[in-house]
């Protein structure tokens, strides 16, 4: 994505993706992890899955930046496996980065296929691993491939609220295993991993034109205000605000 703002951009949300973005033009402010941070034009500003943050513009000039949301099990699977690295530092300047890493990761301008994904995703691997102290603690080896099971289950129908007694027989984990195995692997819990794959399908029945409140009930939310909770939580704005937003960008 890249974007222009002016004023507060974001309430406070997160995402259960790595957030890796370059500021392109004035100062970039947000709150992460208890501190306050500033992104300067030609700063790069690293966000953790799970890590609730905010967005404003540090001064009345605004801000503008490109950022991309990395799957964090792709990250992983970039790994060869094991737990996830964890960037120490949230704003850091393009020159510390790996060379040629800049112009993989944020230029998207053209058509990205299957192939140019990975790649992006090794250049972000490349960013992230100088800038970590290490993988998050692990819980000891993963059951990748049941997990794997799991977050596919949930992804292909997240309408569908499935049991802990279904995930725990569809893994072959108890529920206290699966809970800490998951989030090692992919940043963020299974809830977690289903209601942001609701926001998504509201997402694109908002944009093909579906009511709010008929989109909240086909993504499986209780009633348009649920979902709207949701929605700001994650992505800082109300999805009438969203939705505007995407219109005016068609145009």
């Amino acid at each position: 994505m890249e974007a222009h703002f002016y004023g507060r951009a974001y309430a406070p949300h997160r995402h259960d993706t790595y957030a890796i973005g370059i500021t392109l033009s004035g100062v970039q402010s947000f709150r992460y992890r208890g501190e306050q941070r500033y992104s300067l034009p030609g700063q790069c500003h690293i966000l953790h899955p799970d890590e609730v943050h905010d967005g404003s513009a540090g001064t009345e000039a605004g801000f503008g930046y490109r950022i991309v949301y990395i799957d964090p099990g792709l990250v992983r699977e970039a790994l060869g496996g094991g737990a996830l690295p964890f960037a120490c530092e949230p704003v850091v300047d393009v020159a510390r980065l790996p060379p040629g890493s800049v112009q993989q990761i944020w230029d998207f301008d053209r058509a990205v296929d299957e192939a140019e994904r990975t790649d992006i995703t090794v250049a972000a691997l490349a960013v992230l691993a100088p800038l970590s102290l290490g993988a998050e603690t692990s819980p000891g080896p993963l059951a990748l491939p049941a997990l794997a099971r799991v977050r596919e289950a949930i992804a292909v129908a997240p309408a569908r609220r499935l049991s802990l007694e279904r995930l725990e027989h569809l893994s072959g984990l108890d529920r206290w295993t699966l809970a800490r195995q998951f989030r090692a692997a992919y940043g963020t819990s299974p809830s977690r991993f289903r209601t942001m794959r609701q926001l998504d399908e509201v997402r694109r029945l908002l944009r093909a034109g579906t009511p709010p409140a008929e989109a909240a009930l086909a993504a499986g939310f209780a009633d348009q205000s649920h979902m709207t909770r949701h929605f700001k939580s994650a992505y800082g704005m109300t999805p009438v605000r969203w939705l505007a937003a995407v219109t005016a960008r068609r145009r």
